[in-house]
């Protein structure tokens, strides 16, 4: 008789629970499907009733990290806000998650950090997903006159590098919560739209005037 669905979503959240305590206690280090089963007092066995498979279980947990984050995109890209206010919301709201979660449990966060980085073949989905909501809001404001002479992913790409303090989680170590806030997010985002907006038809080429001297 096939295990009701409820009971599959409970015991699976509890494994994920279980995977938050042994990152606690061991840091980033690989955790085998072997070492979770003895964890949560199971036989390996009955774990793969709730994961097919190693990479299925990281999936599971890099859609828990990142489901907070995709609510808010969602949220923001459907709303009726101005587009300029959608950018705002856009980052800001990601980046005080990140916040949120940098101060509640530090070495948690750091720790699956990076173990995205040793396992990045499953977080590009959401990387790229990222782009896909943002690229959402450009359109709409290039059907408002902005980012003329750009492409979607030009402005995506230039966006992107210059918000990147506020959308890596990383750069809460290395920058901390003192020198990046949300009123300094809000004139950034004023900047992209007054240095890339509806002027920009007008200009010369972005850097076409630059050069580098020794």
């Amino acid at each position: 008789m096939a295990r009701p669905q409820t009971d599959i979503e409970a015991g699976r959240t509890a494994l994920l629970e279980m995977v938050d305590e042994l990152i606690r206690k061991r840091g980033s280090v690989d955790i085998s499907m072997t070492d979770l089963a003895a964890a949560s007092g199971m036989s390996p066995s009955n774990l793969y009733r709730f994961f097919d498979n190693k990479e299925a279980l990281l999936e599971a947990v890099a859609e828990r990290f990142f489901a907070e984050k995709i609510r808010i995109m969602v949220e923001v890209t459907e709303s009726d806000l101005p587009v300029r206010d959608k950018m705002y919301q856009y980052f800001a709201r990601r980046y005080l998650a990140s916040v949120e979660q940098y101060e509640a449990e530090p070495e948690l966060l750091k720790s699956y950090l990076e173990i995205g980085q040793q396992h990045f073949e499953v977080v590009r989905g959401y990387v790229d997903l990222g782009d896909h909501y943002l690229a959402i809001i450009v359109a709409e404001a290039m059907e408002q006159g902005y980012f003329e002479g750009l492409s979607i992913d030009e402005a995506v790409s230039l966006i992107n590098q210059m918000l990147h303090c506020y959308t890596n989680p990383d750069m809460l170590f290395y920058i901390g919560t003192t020198k990046l806030s949300v009123t300094k997010l809000a004139m950034i985002v004023d900047a992209v739209f007054q240095g890339l907006g509806k002027k920009m038809a007008t200009q010369s080429a972005p850097g076409s005037h630059m050069k580098i001297v020794s």
